[in-house]
Protein backbone atom coordinates (compact mmCIF):
# COMPACT_ATOMS: atom_id res chain seq x y z
CA UNK A 1 0.00 0.00 0.00
CA UNK A 2 1.13 3.24 -0.89
CA UNK A 3 2.05 5.17 2.73
CA UNK A 4 2.76 8.60 0.99
CA UNK A 5 1.00 11.29 2.73
CA UNK A 6 -0.94 13.88 -0.42
CA UNK A 7 -2.46 16.73 1.15
CA UNK A 8 -6.20 17.08 0.61
CA UNK A 9 -7.44 19.36 -2.07
CA UNK A 10 -9.34 22.15 -1.03
CA UNK A 11 -11.69 22.63 -4.20
CA UNK A 12 -12.57 18.77 -4.72
CA UNK A 13 -13.64 18.21 -8.79
CA UNK A 14 -17.24 17.58 -8.43
CA UNK A 15 -18.50 14.48 -9.97
CA UNK A 16 -21.00 15.17 -12.65
CA UNK A 17 -24.78 14.74 -11.17
CA UNK A 18 -25.68 13.29 -7.87
CA UNK A 19 -26.18 9.83 -6.93
CA UNK A 20 -29.33 8.40 -4.66
CA UNK A 21 -26.15 5.86 -2.77
CA UNK A 22 -22.63 6.20 -2.67
CA UNK A 23 -21.09 2.52 -1.85
CA UNK A 24 -17.14 2.94 -0.40
CA UNK A 25 -15.81 -0.48 -1.35
CA UNK A 26 -16.36 -3.20 -3.65
CA UNK A 27 -15.75 -5.87 -1.44
CA UNK A 28 -18.24 -9.01 -0.64
CA UNK A 29 -21.09 -6.37 0.61
CA UNK A 30 -20.70 -3.58 -1.49
CA UNK A 31 -20.93 -6.11 -4.79
CA UNK A 32 -24.47 -7.50 -3.07
CA UNK A 33 -25.60 -3.58 -2.16
CA UNK A 34 -24.88 -2.51 -5.64
CA UNK A 35 -26.76 -5.67 -6.88
CA UNK A 36 -29.47 -5.32 -5.00
CA UNK A 37 -30.24 -1.22 -4.97
CA UNK A 38 -29.57 -0.83 -8.52
CA UNK A 39 -32.01 -3.13 -9.29
CA UNK A 40 -34.67 -0.41 -8.72
CA UNK A 41 -34.26 1.48 -12.11
CA UNK A 42 -35.72 4.62 -10.36
CA UNK A 43 -32.44 4.69 -7.74
CA UNK A 44 -28.71 5.61 -9.01
CA UNK A 45 -25.89 4.24 -7.38
CA UNK A 46 -22.10 4.91 -7.15
CA UNK A 47 -20.12 1.88 -6.21
CA UNK A 48 -16.36 3.82 -5.14
CA UNK A 49 -13.27 0.82 -5.11
CA UNK A 50 -9.73 1.77 -4.40
CA UNK A 51 -8.49 -1.66 -6.55
CA UNK A 52 -8.57 -2.47 -9.71
CA UNK A 53 -10.65 -4.99 -11.61
CA UNK A 54 -10.98 -8.66 -10.94
CA UNK A 55 -8.93 -9.48 -14.03
CA UNK A 56 -5.94 -11.54 -13.09
CA UNK A 57 -6.08 -14.89 -13.97
CA UNK A 58 -5.02 -16.55 -10.53
CA UNK A 59 -8.01 -14.87 -8.66
CA UNK A 60 -9.95 -17.51 -10.36
CA UNK A 61 -7.71 -20.35 -10.02
CA UNK A 62 -8.58 -21.56 -6.75
CA UNK A 63 -5.38 -22.13 -5.53
CA UNK A 64 -4.35 -18.48 -7.00
CA UNK A 65 -4.90 -17.34 -3.74
CA UNK A 66 -1.32 -17.94 -2.75
CA UNK A 67 -0.35 -15.53 -5.45
CA UNK A 68 -3.24 -12.71 -4.52
CA UNK A 69 -2.42 -12.72 -0.71
CA UNK A 70 0.32 -10.28 -0.28
CA UNK A 71 0.21 -9.10 -3.75
CA UNK A 72 -0.26 -5.43 -4.34
CA UNK A 73 -2.42 -6.39 -7.17
CA UNK A 74 -5.21 -7.65 -4.95
CA UNK A 75 -4.17 -7.00 -1.31
CA UNK A 76 -4.07 -4.21 0.86
CA UNK A 77 -0.71 -5.79 2.57
CA UNK A 78 -1.43 -4.24 6.27
CA UNK A 79 0.65 -5.39 9.11
CA UNK A 80 -0.62 -5.69 12.56
CA UNK A 81 1.56 -4.57 15.26
CA UNK A 82 4.10 -6.45 17.00
CA UNK A 83 1.67 -8.77 19.48
CA UNK A 84 2.48 -10.01 22.72
CA UNK A 85 0.28 -12.93 22.72
CA UNK A 86 2.54 -13.96 19.67
CA UNK A 87 5.73 -13.75 21.22
CA UNK A 88 6.24 -10.30 19.80
CA UNK A 89 5.36 -11.41 16.04
CA UNK A 90 3.92 -9.16 13.51
CA UNK A 91 1.21 -10.82 11.32
CA UNK A 92 0.60 -10.43 7.85
CA UNK A 93 -3.17 -8.86 7.52
CA UNK A 94 -4.47 -9.72 4.02
CA UNK A 95 -7.72 -7.86 2.92
CA UNK A 96 -8.78 -7.90 -0.66
CA UNK A 97 -8.00 -4.30 -2.43
CA UNK A 98 -9.61 -5.39 -5.91
CA UNK A 99 -13.31 -5.96 -6.86
CA UNK A 100 -14.79 -8.90 -4.82
CA UNK A 101 -12.85 -7.45 -2.17
CA UNK A 102 -11.33 -10.39 0.16
CA UNK A 103 -13.74 -12.81 -1.54
CA UNK A 104 -11.48 -12.22 -4.57
CA UNK A 105 -8.45 -13.59 -2.49
CA UNK A 106 -9.95 -16.09 0.73
CA UNK A 107 -10.39 -19.90 1.19
CA UNK A 108 -13.95 -20.22 -0.61
CA UNK A 109 -15.76 -21.97 2.30
CA UNK A 110 -18.88 -21.33 2.30
CA UNK A 111 -20.34 -21.29 6.46
CA UNK A 112 -22.97 -19.47 8.01
CA UNK A 113 -21.72 -20.40 11.58
CA UNK A 114 -24.01 -21.28 14.73
CA UNK A 115 -27.92 -20.65 15.30
CA UNK A 116 -26.56 -18.88 19.08
CA UNK A 117 -24.53 -16.92 17.14
CA UNK A 118 -27.48 -14.94 15.60
CA UNK A 119 -29.55 -15.55 18.93
CA UNK A 120 -26.55 -13.08 20.46
CA UNK A 121 -26.92 -10.46 17.84
CA UNK A 122 -30.61 -10.30 18.79
CA UNK A 123 -30.05 -10.20 21.92
CA UNK A 124 -27.61 -7.14 21.70
CA UNK A 125 -29.39 -5.49 18.83
CA UNK A 126 -32.77 -5.85 21.24
CA UNK A 127 -34.18 -6.81 17.53
CA UNK A 128 -35.33 -10.29 16.94
CA UNK A 129 -34.77 -10.34 12.93
CA UNK A 130 -31.51 -10.70 13.68
CA UNK A 131 -31.73 -14.39 15.05
CA UNK A 132 -31.49 -17.19 13.41
CA UNK A 133 -34.41 -18.29 11.98
CA UNK A 134 -35.06 -15.07 10.74
CA UNK A 135 -31.53 -15.01 9.10
CA UNK A 136 -31.64 -18.55 7.74
CA UNK A 137 -34.14 -17.31 5.08
CA UNK A 138 -31.63 -14.40 3.79
CA UNK A 139 -28.98 -16.84 3.40
CA UNK A 140 -31.65 -18.95 1.05
CA UNK A 141 -32.31 -16.21 -1.12
CA UNK A 142 -28.91 -15.66 -2.27
CA UNK A 143 -27.84 -18.96 -2.59
CA UNK A 144 -27.66 -21.56 -5.50
CA UNK A 145 -26.41 -24.98 -3.56
CA UNK A 146 -25.25 -27.58 -5.57
CA UNK A 147 -28.01 -30.22 -3.57
CA UNK A 148 -30.88 -28.00 -4.56
CA UNK A 149 -33.25 -25.99 -2.75
CA UNK A 150 -34.45 -27.92 1.10
CA UNK A 151 -35.55 -26.56 4.61
CA UNK A 152 -31.81 -25.44 5.04
CA UNK A 153 -30.63 -24.31 1.55
CA UNK A 154 -31.58 -22.28 -1.58
CA UNK A 155 -31.43 -23.04 -5.20
CA UNK A 156 -31.30 -20.53 -8.43
CA UNK A 157 -29.50 -17.73 -6.03
CA UNK A 158 -26.56 -15.62 -7.57
CA UNK A 159 -24.13 -17.24 -4.38
CA UNK A 160 -22.87 -20.42 -6.13
CA UNK A 161 -22.09 -23.13 -3.10
CA UNK A 162 -20.33 -26.26 -4.70
CA UNK A 163 -18.72 -29.54 -2.95
CA UNK A 164 -14.87 -29.72 -3.24
CA UNK A 165 -13.97 -31.34 -6.40
CA UNK A 166 -10.96 -33.65 -5.08
CA UNK A 167 -10.04 -36.08 -1.93
CA UNK A 168 -7.18 -37.15 -0.15
CA UNK A 169 -6.16 -40.62 1.75
CA UNK A 170 -4.74 -38.65 4.70
CA UNK A 171 -8.14 -36.47 5.19
CA UNK A 172 -9.67 -39.31 5.03
CA UNK A 173 -7.88 -41.39 7.43
CA UNK A 174 -7.75 -37.93 9.65
CA UNK A 175 -11.54 -37.81 9.90
CA UNK A 176 -12.03 -41.53 11.12
CA UNK A 177 -9.85 -40.36 13.70
CA UNK A 178 -11.72 -37.42 14.75
CA UNK A 179 -14.76 -39.79 14.56
CA UNK A 180 -12.78 -42.30 16.98
CA UNK A 181 -12.39 -39.26 19.57
CA UNK A 182 -15.93 -38.55 19.88
CA UNK A 183 -16.60 -36.10 16.58
CA UNK A 184 -19.84 -37.07 14.74
CA UNK A 185 -19.79 -37.00 10.88
CA UNK A 186 -21.52 -34.25 8.76
CA UNK A 187 -21.96 -33.60 5.74
CA UNK A 188 -23.47 -30.35 5.91
CA UNK A 189 -21.96 -27.72 8.40
CA UNK A 190 -24.81 -24.83 7.79
CA UNK A 191 -27.91 -26.29 9.35
CA UNK A 192 -27.01 -23.97 12.57
CA UNK A 193 -25.17 -26.39 14.47
CA UNK A 194 -21.72 -27.49 12.98
CA UNK A 195 -20.79 -30.14 15.04
CA UNK A 196 -18.58 -32.81 13.80
CA UNK A 197 -16.31 -33.94 10.93
CA UNK A 198 -16.81 -33.32 7.25
CA UNK A 199 -15.74 -31.55 4.06
CA UNK A 200 -16.61 -27.88 3.40
CA UNK A 201 -18.43 -26.60 0.90
CA UNK A 202 -16.94 -23.88 -1.27
CA UNK A 203 -17.76 -20.95 -3.22
CA UNK A 204 -16.27 -22.61 -6.37
CA UNK A 205 -18.53 -23.08 -10.00
CA UNK A 206 -17.01 -25.99 -11.81
CA UNK A 207 -13.59 -25.87 -9.89
CA UNK A 208 -13.42 -21.81 -10.45
CA UNK A 209 -13.83 -19.34 -7.70
CA UNK A 210 -17.21 -18.02 -7.27
CA UNK A 211 -16.43 -14.17 -5.82
CA UNK A 212 -18.96 -11.64 -4.79
CA UNK A 213 -17.90 -9.72 -8.46
CA UNK A 214 -19.08 -12.92 -10.49
CA UNK A 215 -21.95 -13.31 -8.42
CA UNK A 216 -23.38 -9.83 -7.75
CA UNK A 217 -21.29 -7.54 -9.90
CA UNK A 218 -21.47 -8.87 -13.28
CA UNK A 219 -25.13 -9.67 -13.68
CA UNK A 220 -25.75 -5.74 -12.78
CA UNK A 221 -22.93 -4.10 -15.08
CA UNK A 222 -25.53 -3.22 -18.03
CA UNK A 223 -27.58 -1.37 -15.63
CA UNK A 224 -27.69 2.70 -16.78
CA UNK A 225 -28.27 3.51 -13.27
CA UNK A 226 -25.32 1.75 -11.67
CA UNK A 227 -22.06 3.40 -11.86
CA UNK A 228 -18.40 1.63 -10.94
CA UNK A 229 -15.51 3.37 -10.52
CA UNK A 230 -11.99 1.66 -9.36
CA UNK A 231 -8.57 3.09 -8.47
CA UNK A 232 -10.69 5.24 -6.18
CA UNK A 233 -9.60 6.02 -2.85
CA UNK A 234 -11.77 7.04 -0.46
CA UNK A 235 -10.44 10.00 2.28
CA UNK A 236 -13.75 11.06 4.09
CA UNK A 237 -17.05 11.39 4.27
CA UNK A 238 -18.50 14.83 4.02
CA UNK A 239 -20.78 16.67 6.16
CA UNK A 240 -23.25 19.61 6.03
CA UNK A 241 -24.53 19.86 9.98
CA UNK A 242 -24.51 16.28 11.09
CA UNK A 243 -25.66 15.11 7.73
CA UNK A 244 -23.58 13.20 5.40
CA UNK A 245 -24.17 14.49 1.61
CA UNK A 246 -21.16 12.79 -0.17
CA UNK A 247 -17.96 11.56 0.29
CA UNK A 248 -14.71 12.66 -1.25
CA UNK A 249 -12.14 10.86 -3.32
CA UNK A 250 -8.90 10.38 -4.63
CA UNK A 251 -7.87 8.69 -8.32
CA UNK A 252 -5.63 9.06 -11.06
CA UNK A 253 -3.98 11.92 -8.85
CA UNK A 254 -7.33 14.00 -8.74
CA UNK A 255 -9.67 15.05 -5.57
CA UNK A 256 -13.43 14.18 -6.29
CA UNK A 257 -16.35 14.69 -4.16
CA UNK A 258 -19.06 11.94 -4.86
CA UNK A 259 -22.83 13.40 -3.91
CA UNK A 260 -25.23 11.13 -2.63
CA UNK A 261 -28.98 12.64 -2.27
CA UNK A 262 -29.93 9.65 0.27
CA UNK A 263 -27.29 7.72 1.90
CA UNK A 264 -23.34 7.05 1.72
CA UNK A 265 -22.99 3.44 2.77
CA UNK A 266 -19.61 2.23 4.09
CA UNK A 267 -18.52 -1.12 2.98
CA UNK A 268 -15.05 -1.05 3.26
CA UNK A 269 -14.64 -3.77 5.66
CA UNK A 270 -13.45 -3.99 9.37
CA UNK A 271 -10.26 -2.35 8.48
CA UNK A 272 -10.98 0.75 6.22
CA UNK A 273 -14.56 1.16 7.96
CA UNK A 274 -13.25 2.23 11.17
CA UNK A 275 -10.66 3.90 9.45
CA UNK A 276 -12.59 6.05 7.18
CA UNK A 277 -14.93 7.01 10.16
CA UNK A 278 -12.17 8.71 12.38
CA UNK A 279 -11.04 10.32 9.15
CA UNK A 280 -14.47 11.80 8.80
CA UNK A 281 -14.38 13.05 12.50
CA UNK A 282 -16.64 10.25 13.92
CA UNK A 283 -14.26 8.29 16.75
CA UNK A 284 -12.59 9.02 20.18
CA UNK A 285 -12.99 12.48 19.92
CA UNK A 286 -9.78 13.37 22.12
CA UNK A 287 -8.38 10.42 19.67
CA UNK A 288 -9.18 12.62 16.56
CA UNK A 289 -8.25 16.06 18.41
CA UNK A 290 -5.13 14.88 19.09
CA UNK A 291 -4.65 14.53 15.30
CA UNK A 292 -6.26 17.45 13.97
CA UNK A 293 -9.66 15.94 13.07
CA UNK A 294 -12.63 17.90 13.87
CA UNK A 295 -15.52 15.79 15.12
CA UNK A 296 -18.65 15.65 14.19
CA UNK A 297 -19.45 12.64 16.73
CA UNK A 298 -18.18 11.45 19.57
CA UNK A 299 -18.42 7.70 19.44
CA UNK A 300 -16.07 5.83 21.40
CA UNK A 301 -16.55 2.35 20.02
CA UNK A 302 -15.36 3.33 16.57
CA UNK A 303 -12.14 1.01 15.87
CA UNK A 304 -13.20 -0.85 19.21
CA UNK A 305 -14.05 -4.43 19.84
CA UNK A 306 -11.41 -6.29 17.00
CA UNK A 307 -12.14 -9.92 17.25
CA UNK A 308 -10.73 -12.39 14.72
CA UNK A 309 -10.09 -16.18 15.06
CA UNK A 310 -6.34 -16.84 15.67
CA UNK A 311 -5.47 -20.84 14.13
CA UNK A 312 -2.54 -22.81 15.60
CA UNK A 313 -1.15 -24.77 12.73
CA UNK A 314 -0.34 -28.17 13.63
CA UNK A 315 2.26 -30.39 11.21
CA UNK A 316 2.25 -33.72 11.33
CA UNK A 317 4.90 -35.94 9.61
CA UNK A 318 3.41 -39.11 7.83
CA UNK A 319 4.62 -42.18 6.32
CA UNK A 320 3.01 -44.83 3.86
CA UNK A 321 0.62 -42.02 2.73
CA UNK A 322 0.75 -39.85 -0.59
CA UNK A 323 0.04 -36.00 0.09
CA UNK A 324 0.36 -32.62 -1.56
CA UNK A 325 3.83 -32.12 -0.65
CA UNK A 326 5.57 -35.29 -2.09
CA UNK A 327 2.78 -34.98 -5.39
CA UNK A 328 3.98 -31.45 -6.32
CA UNK A 329 7.70 -32.24 -5.59
CA UNK A 330 9.13 -32.73 -8.87
CA UNK A 331 8.56 -30.93 -12.18
CA UNK A 332 6.86 -33.69 -13.60
CA UNK A 333 4.02 -33.69 -10.86
CA UNK A 334 3.67 -29.61 -11.28
CA UNK A 335 2.84 -30.71 -14.91
CA UNK A 336 0.87 -33.20 -14.25
CA UNK A 337 -1.51 -31.28 -11.45
CA UNK A 338 -1.47 -28.46 -14.28
CA UNK A 339 -2.84 -30.26 -17.22
CA UNK A 340 -5.65 -31.73 -14.57
CA UNK A 341 -6.57 -28.17 -13.50
CA UNK A 342 -6.48 -26.90 -17.60
CA UNK A 343 -8.59 -29.97 -19.18
CA UNK A 344 -11.07 -30.75 -16.13
CA UNK A 345 -10.75 -28.33 -13.58
CA UNK A 346 -9.95 -30.64 -11.16
CA UNK A 347 -7.15 -31.63 -8.94
CA UNK A 348 -5.06 -29.61 -6.55
CA UNK A 349 -4.99 -26.33 -8.47
CA UNK A 350 -8.53 -26.82 -7.44
CA UNK A 351 -8.54 -27.20 -3.75
CA UNK A 352 -9.66 -24.37 -1.17
CA UNK A 353 -7.18 -23.62 0.98
CA UNK A 354 -8.56 -26.25 3.51
CA UNK A 355 -10.67 -29.17 2.44
CA UNK A 356 -11.79 -31.26 5.58
CA UNK A 357 -13.66 -29.10 8.57
CA UNK A 358 -14.17 -29.93 12.10
CA UNK A 359 -15.97 -28.48 14.80
CA UNK A 360 -15.43 -29.75 18.35
CA UNK A 361 -15.92 -28.35 21.87
CA UNK A 362 -12.21 -27.62 23.64
CA UNK A 363 -13.21 -28.94 26.84
CA UNK A 364 -15.90 -31.94 26.90
CA UNK A 365 -16.40 -32.02 30.15
CA UNK A 366 -17.01 -28.54 30.55
CA UNK A 367 -20.68 -28.40 31.25
CA UNK A 368 -21.29 -24.62 30.37
CA UNK A 369 -20.02 -25.35 26.68
CA UNK A 370 -23.26 -26.19 24.92
CA UNK A 371 -21.28 -25.79 21.83
CA UNK A 372 -18.42 -25.85 19.91
CA UNK A 373 -15.96 -23.57 20.16
CA UNK A 374 -13.17 -25.21 18.05
CA UNK A 375 -12.83 -25.34 14.04
CA UNK A 376 -10.17 -27.16 12.13
CA UNK A 377 -9.10 -26.75 8.91
CA UNK A 378 -6.57 -30.31 7.63
CA UNK A 379 -5.34 -29.72 4.73
CA UNK A 380 -2.85 -32.43 3.12
CA UNK A 381 0.50 -30.58 3.03
CA UNK A 382 2.90 -28.70 5.28
CA UNK A 383 5.38 -25.90 5.25
CA UNK A 384 7.12 -24.10 7.92
CA UNK A 385 5.32 -20.57 7.18
CA UNK A 386 2.93 -19.08 4.61
CA UNK A 387 4.72 -18.00 1.27
CA UNK A 388 7.71 -20.86 1.92
CA UNK A 389 7.93 -23.97 -0.20
CA UNK A 390 6.20 -27.36 0.83
CA UNK A 391 8.16 -29.55 2.64
CA UNK A 392 9.62 -32.05 0.87
CA UNK A 393 8.70 -35.24 2.90
CA UNK A 394 4.55 -36.22 2.98
CA UNK A 395 2.35 -34.55 5.79
CA UNK A 396 -0.73 -33.30 6.72
CA UNK A 397 -1.70 -29.70 8.61
CA UNK A 398 -4.46 -29.68 11.18
CA UNK A 399 -5.32 -25.51 11.55
CA UNK A 400 -7.40 -25.35 14.92
CA UNK A 401 -8.37 -22.00 15.90
CA UNK A 402 -11.03 -20.50 18.92
CA UNK A 403 -14.16 -19.70 17.69
CA UNK A 404 -15.37 -17.01 20.16
CA UNK A 405 -12.46 -16.00 21.48
CA UNK A 406 -12.44 -13.24 25.02
CA UNK A 407 -9.55 -11.51 23.60
CA UNK A 408 -10.42 -7.66 21.88
CA UNK A 409 -7.85 -5.93 19.90
CA UNK A 410 -8.10 -2.28 18.06
CA UNK A 411 -7.79 -0.30 14.95
CA UNK A 412 -7.45 2.99 14.86
CA UNK A 413 -5.54 5.70 12.40
CA UNK A 414 -2.56 7.22 13.36
CA UNK A 415 -2.16 9.94 10.22
CA UNK A 416 -5.21 12.48 9.55
CA UNK A 417 -4.08 11.24 5.43
CA UNK A 418 -6.35 8.01 4.19
CA UNK A 419 -3.32 6.39 2.56
CA UNK A 420 -1.75 5.62 5.90
CA UNK A 421 -2.20 2.59 6.89
CA UNK A 422 -3.85 2.51 10.20
CA UNK A 423 -2.37 0.80 13.09
CA UNK A 424 -4.05 -3.25 13.48
CA UNK A 425 -3.71 -4.46 17.25
CA UNK A 426 -5.61 -7.51 17.31
CA UNK A 427 -4.49 -8.33 20.93
CA UNK A 428 -4.74 -11.93 20.49
CA UNK A 429 -4.23 -15.01 23.17
CA UNK A 430 -4.87 -11.52 26.01
CA UNK A 431 -6.86 -13.47 28.39
CA UNK A 432 -6.16 -15.80 30.57
CA UNK A 433 -9.35 -18.22 29.14
CA UNK A 434 -8.48 -17.72 25.36
CA UNK A 435 -4.86 -19.32 26.27
CA UNK A 436 -5.98 -22.11 28.69
CA UNK A 437 -8.59 -22.98 25.23
CA UNK A 438 -5.56 -22.99 22.79
CA UNK A 439 -3.68 -25.10 25.39
CA UNK A 440 -6.60 -27.46 24.78
CA UNK A 441 -6.82 -27.30 21.58
CA UNK A 442 -3.81 -28.62 21.11
CA UNK A 443 -4.01 -31.29 23.52
CA UNK A 444 -7.57 -32.28 21.31
CA UNK A 445 -5.58 -32.66 18.18
CA UNK A 446 -2.47 -34.64 19.45
CA UNK A 447 -5.05 -37.19 20.79
CA UNK A 448 -7.17 -37.06 17.36
CA UNK A 449 -3.10 -37.57 15.61
CA UNK A 450 -3.06 -40.76 18.06
CA UNK A 451 -6.26 -42.24 17.28
CA UNK A 452 -6.13 -45.70 15.78
CA UNK A 453 -7.16 -44.97 12.11
CA UNK A 454 -3.31 -42.70 11.38
CA UNK A 455 -1.66 -45.15 13.99
CA UNK A 456 -0.43 -47.01 10.23
CA UNK A 457 0.72 -43.86 8.92
CA UNK A 458 2.97 -43.09 11.72
CA UNK A 459 2.18 -39.34 12.57
CA UNK A 460 4.69 -37.33 13.91
CA UNK A 461 4.41 -33.73 15.06
CA UNK A 462 6.80 -31.31 13.42
CA UNK A 463 5.27 -28.31 14.66
CA UNK A 464 4.96 -27.00 17.04
CA UNK A 465 7.21 -30.02 18.42
CA UNK A 466 6.06 -32.79 21.36
CA UNK A 467 8.79 -30.61 23.69
CA UNK A 468 5.40 -28.68 24.74
CA UNK A 469 3.85 -30.54 27.24
CA UNK A 470 2.72 -29.13 30.53
CA UNK A 471 -0.15 -25.82 30.34
CA UNK A 472 2.45 -23.20 29.97
CA UNK A 473 4.47 -24.71 27.49
CA UNK A 474 1.27 -25.49 25.65
CA UNK A 475 0.23 -21.53 25.78
CA UNK A 476 3.98 -20.84 24.73
CA UNK A 477 3.60 -22.93 21.76
CA UNK A 478 0.53 -21.31 20.28
CA UNK A 479 2.13 -17.91 20.65
CA UNK A 480 4.37 -19.62 18.60
CA UNK A 481 2.33 -20.82 15.52
CA UNK A 482 -0.63 -19.28 16.09
CA UNK A 483 -1.82 -16.93 12.62
CA UNK A 484 -4.49 -15.12 11.64
CA UNK A 485 -7.28 -17.10 9.64
CA UNK A 486 -7.99 -13.51 8.16
CA UNK A 487 -11.62 -12.66 9.79
CA UNK A 488 -11.42 -9.54 11.36
CA UNK A 489 -15.04 -8.39 12.65
CA UNK A 490 -16.38 -6.00 14.88
CA UNK A 491 -14.70 -2.60 14.64
CA UNK A 492 -18.30 -1.06 13.91
CA UNK A 493 -20.47 -3.18 16.01
CA UNK A 494 -24.12 -2.65 16.33
CA UNK A 495 -26.04 -2.36 19.45
CA UNK A 496 -28.91 -0.32 20.60
CA UNK A 497 -28.38 3.64 20.74
CA UNK A 498 -27.90 4.09 24.87
CA UNK A 499 -24.91 1.33 24.47
CA UNK A 500 -21.53 2.98 24.51
CA UNK A 501 -19.66 0.61 22.88
CA UNK A 502 -22.51 0.55 19.75
CA UNK A 503 -21.22 1.98 16.69
CA UNK A 504 -24.41 1.31 14.52
CA UNK A 505 -28.07 0.75 15.23
CA UNK A 506 -29.70 -2.15 14.46
CA UNK A 507 -30.67 -0.94 11.39
CA UNK A 508 -26.21 -0.21 10.31
CA UNK A 509 -27.43 3.77 10.59
CA UNK A 510 -24.47 5.62 12.35
CA UNK A 511 -25.36 6.99 15.54
CA UNK A 512 -25.88 10.00 16.16
CA UNK A 513 -25.52 11.16 12.46
CA UNK A 514 -28.16 10.86 9.59
CA UNK A 515 -27.33 9.06 5.98
CA UNK A 516 -24.71 6.99 7.12
CA UNK A 517 -24.41 3.35 7.24
CA UNK A 518 -21.65 1.01 7.42
CA UNK A 519 -22.90 -2.15 6.14
CA UNK A 520 -19.77 -5.21 6.63
CA UNK A 521 -18.00 -7.54 8.72
CA UNK A 522 -17.52 -4.53 11.03
CA UNK A 523 -20.68 -4.54 12.50
CA UNK A 524 -21.00 -7.78 13.95
CA UNK A 525 -21.45 -7.50 18.00
CA UNK A 526 -19.75 -11.02 18.49
CA UNK A 527 -17.83 -12.60 15.90
CA UNK A 528 -19.34 -15.97 14.10
CA UNK A 529 -18.39 -19.35 14.83
CA UNK A 530 -16.83 -20.30 11.85
CA UNK A 531 -15.91 -18.11 8.53
CA UNK A 532 -17.06 -14.95 7.91
CA UNK A 533 -17.41 -14.51 4.29
CA UNK A 534 -20.82 -15.51 3.75
CA UNK A 535 -22.54 -14.27 7.04
CA UNK A 536 -20.83 -10.57 5.68
CA UNK A 537 -23.11 -11.40 2.62
CA UNK A 538 -26.32 -12.13 4.49
CA UNK A 539 -25.75 -8.69 6.60
CA UNK A 540 -25.65 -7.11 3.25
CA UNK A 541 -28.79 -8.30 1.95
CA UNK A 542 -30.46 -7.71 4.90
CA UNK A 543 -29.42 -3.80 4.78
CA UNK A 544 -30.36 -3.61 0.95
CA UNK A 545 -34.00 -4.48 2.31
CA UNK A 546 -33.49 -1.93 5.22
CA UNK A 547 -32.50 0.63 2.50
CA UNK A 548 -35.10 -0.15 0.54
CA UNK A 549 -37.78 0.14 3.03
CA UNK A 550 -36.51 3.25 4.64
CA UNK A 551 -36.25 4.93 0.90
CA UNK A 552 -39.78 3.39 0.30
CA UNK A 553 -41.18 5.32 3.93
CA UNK A 554 -39.57 8.63 2.76
CA UNK A 555 -40.78 8.77 -0.45
CA UNK A 556 -44.31 7.95 0.88
CA UNK A 557 -43.74 10.58 3.71
CA UNK A 558 -42.96 13.24 0.89
CA UNK A 559 -46.04 11.97 -0.66
CA UNK A 560 -47.79 12.29 2.04
CA UNK A 561 -46.50 15.94 3.10
CA UNK A 562 -47.48 17.15 -0.41
CA UNK A 563 -50.87 16.29 -0.73
CA UNK A 564 -51.11 17.55 3.00
CA UNK A 565 -49.34 21.38 1.98
CA UNK A 566 -52.11 21.51 -1.30
CA UNK A 567 -54.58 24.20 -1.48
CA UNK A 568 -57.83 22.72 -1.12
CA UNK A 569 -60.50 24.08 -3.68
CA UNK A 570 -64.40 24.34 -2.86
CA UNK A 571 -66.81 24.04 -5.62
Amino acid sequence: MNTQSEPRSANPRTLEGEFDYVIVGAGTAGCVLANRLSEDPETSVLLLEAGGKDDYHWIHVPVGYLYCIGNPRTDWLYKTREEPGLNGRALSYPRGRVLGGSSSINGMIYMRGQRDDYDEWARVTNDTSWAWNNVLPIFKRSEDYHGGASESHGAGGPWRVEKQRLKWKILETFSQAAQQTGLPATDDFNRGDNSGVGYFDVNQKRGIRWNASKAFLRPALKRPNLTIITGALTQRVVFEGRRCVGVEYRGNDVDYLAKARCEVILSAGAVNSPQLLELSGIGNGTRLQNLGIEVVQDLRGVGENLQDHLQLRMAYKVDGVRTLNTASAHWWGKLMIGLQYVLFQSGPMSMAPSQLGAFAKSDPNDRSLTRPDLQYHVQPLSLERFGEPLHRFNAFTASVCHLRPTSRGSIHIVSPQASAPPLIAPNYLSTDYDRHVAANALRLTRRIAAAPALAPYRPQEILPGIEFQSEEELQQAAGKVGTTIFHPVGTCRMGTADDPAAVVDHRLRVIGVDGLRVVDASVMPTITSGNTNSPTLMIAERASDMIREDRRARLAGQESAARTASPVTIA
